[in-house]
């Protein structure tokens, strides 16, 4: 390593050499299809292959390459052309140039003064985000992803409720809030974080297409005002985990107007859809709600992990991230109404925007419009295929990119399709061929193949549904 006085010491160079050689290779590497995207190794069968330990003295920078060559290797290769397991994939290289430039720097982005340039592109990257929810006079900031910006949104909807909230507690006053039962977990991570209790945080049933059922919620809300209970929030979906189901935002909007609720939408996976005129009526009536949170880092494929949270009223984080006002360490007030660092609920935090930022000067809108329509044409490719196919069965119509599959098979009966349909997700796992998720609708599981990877296209679609029948067929009774 370097001394304190010198640059780059010869150990520093070649590691950055060689580190820089692999980047090169890994990019070049990653359209290969007909490679593993992973190699599925157990835990133990990881621990047994490599050397985890550090030890007293450091080591040459020869097996510090090797290590790294065992990480690429043994990690999931997420920009494989068959890699559509979560909500996000490929490799988008003007946000990877981001990343770089934002670990070089290794700045914080609390104030001004430290972070100049960044807080003003983070800025601009919220502004721009703000026009095209359709909020007016609001405002924003970079979280650390959907979950975090959901725990923002039930903090928000708290401190309108009962403004003293912050510095006096809940005085043993009951909140109650209202999720789907579609909604991602980390709506119950915010409700145990602020403390109101996991049974407060009431599931309002779906539809068949997942979305949460509005004259249910409005039920439930005349329910727990009788009760004394205070319900406070509605945290709606614009895209949910598995099926990809918009909740009937207008409707809520009403709802939430009308029983003067804090309606808080989770957009991290739908809100992609705002950047193509063809696709943004999808979510019609998200301009309504008070809060939203958006990542990024999902169907608009920036490095993770890049998400926004914003609200419709400006003023109202510096209310909720009142506490900074202490920071007189840090927080000098040359630079009060730059600072961002009165707005998160964060100190330290990344500069997360100037990825966003790079990757959407080098698209610009259209570029962005594009991504989306042509990932919306694929999903559509996939039913296609899939209700075209005999042996294979279309769960649920998608709102989404999300495509929910289960293998049917020829006069088999659910307790066999179930079963089969397991059996191929772990075949295709182990075989490293295809990375698909699994999951359950209505207690039965599925298939969930996702289109957020640049690099999926129609070829990659018939390959992938070749392969379920195959392994279907061949765990077939005979």
């Amino acid at each position: 390593m370097a001394d304190n006085n010198e640059v780059l010491s010869d150990f520093d160079e070649r590691l950055l050499q060689g580190v820089f050689a692999r980047v090169w290779r890994y990019l070049g590497d990653s359209a290969d299809s007909t490679s593993a995207v992973t190699t599925a190794r157990s835990p133990q069968e990881l621990k047994n292959k490599l050397e985890f330990a550090v030890g007293r003295t450091g080591i040459d920078v020869d097996t510090m390459l090797s290590d790294i060559d065992n990480y690429l290797n043994e990690s999931v290769k997420t920009s494989h052309p068959h890699f559509m397991n979560p909500l996000w994939g490929g490799t988008d290289v003007a946000s990877l140039a981001g990343e770089f430039i934002t670990a070089l720097t290794n700045t914080s982005m609390y104030t001004f003064e430290l972070a100049p340039m960044a807080t003003l592109i983070e800025n601009e990257m919220v502004d721009t985000m703000l026009k095209l929810v359709g909020y007016k006079a609001g405002e924003g900031i970079f979280t650390t992803g959907g979950s975090n910006g959901n725990l923002l949104g039930l903090i928000c909807a708290r401190d309108r409720k009962f403004p003293d909230a912050k510095r006096v507690g809940l005085s043993g006053k009951q909140l109650v809030a209202f999720i789907s039962a579609d909604s991602h977990y980390s709506t119950a991570m915010a409700a145990n974080v602020i403390g109101i209790g996991l049974d407060n945080l009431i599931t309002i049933s779906t539809d068949e297409r997942g979305a949460m059922i509005s004259t249910e919620l409005q039920e439930a809300i005349g329910a727990e005002k009788r009760a004394g209970n205070y319900p406070f929030c509605v945290i709606g979906t614009a895209g949910t985990t598995v099926t990809g189901a918009v909740d009937p935002m207008k409707e809520l909007a009403d709802i939430c107007h009308q029983e003067k609720l804090w309606l808080h939408i989770d957009a991290a996976w739908g809100g992609a859809t705002l950047l193509s005129p063809k696709t943004r009526s999808l979510l019609q009536g998200i301009d309504l709600a008070d809060s939203i949170c958006w990542d990024p880092h999902k169907m608009m494929g920036v490095h993770l992990c890049c998400s926004v949270f914003l609200v419709k009223n400006s003023g109202t984080l510096r209310n909720v991230c009142v506490h900074t006002k202490k920071a007189h360490y840090l927080l000098l007030g040359d630079t009060e109404d730059y600072d961002l660092g009165h707005m998160s609920l964060q100190c330290g935090r990344r500069v997360d925007a100037l990825k966003l930022w790079l990757a959407w000067r080098a698209r610009g809108n259209e570029g962005w419009a594009s991504q989306v329509e042509k990932y919306f044409s694929l999903a559509d490719y996939l039913v296609t295929k899939v209700k075209e196919h005999t042996r294979l069965e279309l769960v649920v119509e998608p709102s989404m990119t999300n495509v929910c599959i289960r293998y049917s098979g020829y006069r088999l009966n659910e307790s066999q399709q179930d079963s089969i349909t397991a059996g191929i997700r772990k075949q295709l796992i182990s075989s490293g061929r295809f990375m698909v998720s699994s999951s359950q609708i209505d207690g039965r599981p599925i298939l969930r193949a996702v289109i957020a990877n640049p690099r999926v296209d129609e070829k990659v679609i018939d390959d992938l549904i070749d392969l379920i029948v195959e392994i279907g067929v061949s765990l077939s009774p005979k």
